[in-house]
C-alpha cells in the first residue's frame, strides 16, 4: 500500500533491483527473495526473466508465526502462518551449495519411523506412546532406531543369496540384497539385522547419523515465546538469513543485502565471517543497525589460517559429550555399506558448528556508513558551484513541480515528539528569483487535533476555492534532486524571503553542506527571517513509484547540534595542546511558536566525533550513545577487561582529549531519534581554555 501503482510499481521496483543484482552477482552467487503467498507467483514470474528459469534453484517454505488460534482477519479461511524463499542462482551449474542439518531427534522433533529401542541389555522393543511424545522417559542408556529396507530394485543376480537368521531362511522377495553374502555376514556380526513379521530389515541407529539434511520446508524457524525483537513489522528472523548465508556463502564472501531493514543480514554476516553490504534509502534503519552492530558480541570461531583470516575457512572437529552425542563440526556418517565393508564411516561438516575459544568474545570489526556524497549546483550558470553534474534548468523545473505536488500530497512536517507543523495551499509564488514555493502554516503540539478551521481549509483547498493565501506566508526553497544544500541557495533565498516579508523560509533538501546550515542557524540575525531545513526523505527519488498520503512521514525538521571546544592545560612543558569537545544538546524546532528549543544532550541516541575533518568524508574517531541501555549485554560480557569508567565515556557527553588536527578543524555528527544525521563544522580557534 505504499506504491502509486501498487503491485505494478512494486514489481517495477523490484525488477530493477534485481537485474542491478544478477550484474554484481559472481558466477556462483545466488540471491533470495523473502515474499508472502500473495505475490509469491509474480515475483518468481520477474525473477524468471530476470535469472532465467533455467537458474531458478528452489522456493523454501519457512515458518514466521506460531499457529494461529483463528483465522487471518476474522475472516472464515486458514491463517498464514508461513512466508518463501525464492532462491535463484546466477549460474545454476556453478552455484555454490554447502548442505546444512539439523538435529534428527529431540523432544520437540517428529521421530518418523525412528519407533524403536534397544536398551543396555541388548533387547529390541517398541517405544512407548508416552516415550514418543517424551524422551526423557526412555531407559538410561536406550539406543533409538528403525528398521529399514535390506533389498534393492537394482543389482546383480548373486546377491539373491539365502540368508539364515533366527532359525529360518530369506530370500529378497523383490529385487535382490543391497550387500554380499560377505557383507551380510558382517552385518549380522555387528547385530545389524532385525525380524519384522515375515520380513529381514536392517537396523539403522538415530545416531549412526545423528542428523538430517535440511529441505526446503522449515518448520522450525521460529519457536512460541523465543522469536527474534521486531524492529519491523516485515522482518526476516535471524535463522531464516543464517540458513541462506551457510547454504550459499563461505567464510570472507561478499553478502549484499540492499533493504537493510533492522540488519539482521549485517548483523549475521558479521558473526560468521562474511564481508557485508547492506544498504537502504532512510536514516533510521541504518541508524538501527548500526546500534546493533556496534552493541554485539559474537563467538570467536577457530580460524584455519590466521594469516588469511576469515577467508581460510573455520576449525571442525569431531567432538562428543559425556552421554556420547555428537556434538562437534563433524560428524559420522555410519550406512549399510560402510558396516557391510567394514569401512571407517563417512563424515559431514555441520558448517553451523565450527570450534568456539570460549575464552575469547568477539565484538563488531571496523566498518563504515557511507552515503553517496551529493555535489553542490549551479542553478544560476555563473560558473561559480558548476560541478559539473548534468542538471539543466528544464530538469530542475520539474524537480520542482514534482516537489511541490509532494508537499501538497504529504504536507505534514515531523518536528519529533509527537509535534507536526501542516503546509497549507502550497503553490508556487507568483514571480521568483531563488524560491520554490509559498505555503501557510498550522502548527500542532503532540496529540493535537485539527480544529475545524483546520477541516474547513482543506476541504477549500481541495476544491481549489482558495485562491489567495490566508494569514502570513511562509516561503519554501528546494535543494537540487542530486545535490547538497549550498550556502549561496540559502543566502540568495533568505534575501528575498526577507524583501517579500515571509514570516519564515524552510529548506528542504536530502542533504546539506555544513556551511548552509550555519546560514540557517543564524538566517534570523542575517536577513531578519528564521529560516529552519526539513530532511526530505530519499524514498522520494523513487520518483512516481512511490505514493505520496498524508500519513507518510516524508520530511521532518531537523535541528543542529550544539557543541563546546575545549583547550585543555598541557600536562607538561612541550607538549602538544590538547582539546576535547562536549556536547551541549540538540536544537529541536517548536512548530507553535516557530522558535528552536535545545534537546539535553543526554537524551541524543547516538553522537560521533570526528577530529580531522576534511570536509569530504566524516571518519569517526570517537563515539558515543548517550540515550541507549544496548551497551548493558557488552558491557556483562567484556566487564572483567574493562573499567566501569570505559562504559561511563561510551554513555558520556564529553570526548577523550586529542591533538589538534593539521587542518585545525573537527566535525560532530548527531543521529535523532528519527535516524536523521546532524553534522556541524567548527574550527579549532572557537575553543575556549579549560577553567
Amino acid at each position: 500500500d505504499t506504491w502509486e501503482l501498487g503491485l505494478h510499481s512494486y514489481l517495477t521496483y523490484l525488477r530493477d533491483r534485481l537485474l542491478v543484482a544478477r550484474d554484481l552477482l559472481t558466477p556462483s552467487g545466488s540471491v533470495f527473495v523473502q515474499i508472502s503467498d500473495e505475490n509469491l507467483h509474480h515475483v518468481r514470474e520477474v525473477m524468471d526473466e530476470v535469472f532465467g528459469g533455467e537458474n531458478f534453484v528452489s522456493v523454501v517454505t519457512f515458518q514466521k508465526a506460531s499457529g494461529a488460534g483463528s483465522p487471518a482477519g476474522g475472516t472464515d479461511v486458514l491463517a498464514s502462518v508461513a512466508d518463501y524463499l525464492l532462491w535463484y542462482a546466477r549460474d545454476r551449474d556453478q552455484v555454490k551449495y554447502r548442505p546444512i542439518f539439523k538435529p534428527k531427534a529431540s523432544t520437540e522433533t517428529d521421530l518418523g519411523a525412528y519407533t524403536w529401542i534397544q536398551t543396555t541389555d541388548g533387547s529390541r522393543r517398541r517405544m512407548t506412546a508416552e516415550e514418543r511424545q517424551d524422551l526423557a522417559r526412555l531407559p538410561d542408556g536406550s539406543r533409538i532406531f528403525r528398521a529399514d529396507n535390506l533389498t534393492s530394485q537394482s543389482g546383480v543376480e548373486k546377491t539373491k543369496y539365502p540368508v539364515e537368521f533366527e532359525g529360518r531362511t530369506f530370500r529378497p522377495n523383490k529385487g535382490v540384497w543391497k550387500t554380499s553374502d560377505a557383507g551380510m555376514a558382517n552385518l549380522k556380526r555387528h547385530r545389524r539385522l532385525i525380524l519384522l513379521g515375515d520380513t529381514l530389515s536392517y537396523v539403522r541407529y538415530i545416531d549412526d547419523f545423528p542428523v538430517q539434511y535440511v529441505t526446503n520446508l522449515w518448520n522450525d524457524t521460529i519457536i512460541a515465546g523465543y522469536a527474534d525483537p521486531k524492529s519491523y513489522v516485515v522482518q526476516t528472523a535471524t535463522k531464516v538469513v543464517l540458513r541462506c548465508l551457510l547454504m550459499a556463502t563461505d567464510p570472507g564472501d561478499l553478502v549484499l543485502d540492499p533493504t537493510c531493514g533492522s540488519g539482521t543480514t549485517a548483523y549475521v554476516a558479521e558473526q560468521w565471517g562474511r564481508r557485508w553490504i547492506t544498504i537502504d534509502t532512510s536514516r533510521v534503519p541504518l541508524a538501527l543497525t548500526r546500534q546493533r552492530i556496534l552493541t554485539a558480541t559474537f563467538p570467536w570461531y577457530e580460524l584455519r589460517d590466521k594469516d588469511r583470516g576469515p577467508a581460510g575457512g573455520f576449525v571442525y572437529e569431531r567432538k562428543q559429550n559425556a552421554r556420547g552425542e555428537e556434538v562437534g563440526g563433524i560428524v559420522p556418517h555410519v550406512t549399510l555399506k560402510s558396516i557391510a565393508n567394514e569401512e571407517p564411516p563417512k563424515e559431514e561438516v555441520l558448517v553451523d558448528r565450527p570450534n568456539i575459544d570460549k575464552s575469547i568474545t568477539r565484538v563488531s570489526g571496523p566498518f563504515v556508513v557511507e552515503a553517496t556524497i551529493p555535489t553542490p549546483m549551479d542553478f544560476e550558470g555563473d560558473g561559480i558551484e558548476d560541478s559539473g553534474a548534468p542538471l539543466v534548468a528544464a530538469e530542475h523545473g520539474s524537480f520542482v513541480e514534482r516537489m511541490i505536488y509532494v508537499l501538497q500530497k504529504s504536507p505534514v512536517l515531523q518536528v519529533g515528539g509527537g509535534r507536526t507543523v501542516t503546509l497549507r495551499n502550497v503553490r508556487p509564488p507568483a514571480r521568483t528569483l531563488s524560491l520554490s514555493a509559498e505555503a501557510t502554516v498550522h502548527a500542532s503540539a503532540a496529540g493535537q487535533e485539527p480544529t475545524l478551521s483546520d477541516v474547513i481549509d482543506e476541504a477549500e483547498e481541495r476544491r481549489g476555492d482558495r485562491l489567495a493565501l490566508s494569514g502570513k506566508p511562509v516561503a519554501i526553497v528546494f535543494g537540487p534532486e542530486s545535490g547538497a544544500v549550498t550556502e549561496k541557495l540559502v543566502f540568495n533565498a533568505g534575501k528575498e524571503a526577507s524583501a517579500k516579508s515571509y514570516t519564515h523560509l524552510y529548506v528542504i533538501g536530502f542533504a546539506i553542506q555544513p556551511t548552509a546550515r550555519e546560514t540557517i542557524e543564524k538566517a534570523n540575525d542575517i536577513f531578519g527571517v528564521p529560516a529552519t531545513y526539513v530532511q526530505a526523505t530519499p524514498d522520494l527519488m523513487m520518483g512516481d513509484l512511490l505514493k505520496n498520503m498524508r500519513s507518510s512521514q516524508i520530511f521532518s525538521v531537523c535541528g543542529l547540534p550544539e557543541i563546546e571546544i575545549v583547550r585543555l592545560k598541557p600536562a607538561a612543558r612541550r607538549e602538544p595542546d590538547r582539546y576535547q569537545v562536549r556536547l551541549l544538546g540538540l536544537d529541536t524546532f517548536e512548530p507553535v511558536t516557530m522558535e528552536a528549543e535545545s534537546l539535553d544532550a543526554a537524551e541524543v541516541p547516538a553522537w560521533f566525533l570526528d577530529t580531522s575533518y576534511d570536509d569530504l568524508c566524516f571518519r569517526v574517531a570517537q563515539a558515543f550513545f548517550p540515550r541507549t541501555e544496548a551497551w548493558k549485554s557488552l558491557k556483562r560480557a567484556l566487564a572483567p577487561d574493562y573499567e566501569d569508567s570505559v562504559w561511563d565515556h561510551l554513555h558520556g557527553t564529553e570526548s577523550a582529549p586529542f591533538e589538534a588536527p593539521a587542518d585545525g578543524k573537527i566535525a560532530v555528527k548527531v543521529i535523532d531519534v528519527r535516524g536523521n544525521e546532524l553534522m556541524v563544522v567548527k574550527p579549532l580557534s572557537e575553543a575556549i581554555k579549560a577553567g
